[in-house]
């Protein structure tokens, strides 16, 4: 499960359950779409909480759709998690699309304020591990 939404200053992308190809093709093409429209620098908040590792032929799609955003004009971005697996996975998949510096990673499972934390960081480069 997949689902892209517009938010003011960027977009709010939310992956749960399993993902298969198939989704992550359509993921691409409709962010493609989305990212269209797009006009300058825009942040990103990406919410995996509910995401399940995602497996090896669908991780070069997530890579994709990285730089994708990052092309697109994405400035920064931050991730939600709440699993240390997950963790490892978003962080190794940012690192080979070239993100990871730009890329901050909140546990929302020791942050009850993950939500603002995020929000500062791709809209104001307040960085929550400082």
């Amino acid at each position: 499960m997949y689902r892209i939404e517009r938010r003011v200053g960027g977009f709010n992308l939310t992956f749960g359950g399993t993902v298969t190809t198939e989704e992550l093709d359509h993921w691409l093409k409709e962010s493609e779409e989305a990212l269209a429209s797009g006009d300058g620098p825009f942040g990103v908040i990406v919410d995996l909480r509910t995401l399940k590792p995602v497996p090896p032929d669908a991780q070069a799609l997530l890579i994709q759709g990285q730089g994708l955003y990052k092309r697109a004009g994405m400035q920064r971005s931050a991730v939600i998690l709440d699993s240390p697996l997950m963790t490892m996975q978003a962080k190794r998949l940012s690192k080979g699309s070239g993100i990871y510096a730009f890329e901050r990673y909140i546990d929302a499972s020791n942050d009850a304020n993950w939500e603002k934390h995020a929000v500062a960081w791709v809209k104001s480069g307040i960085d929550p591990d400082q």
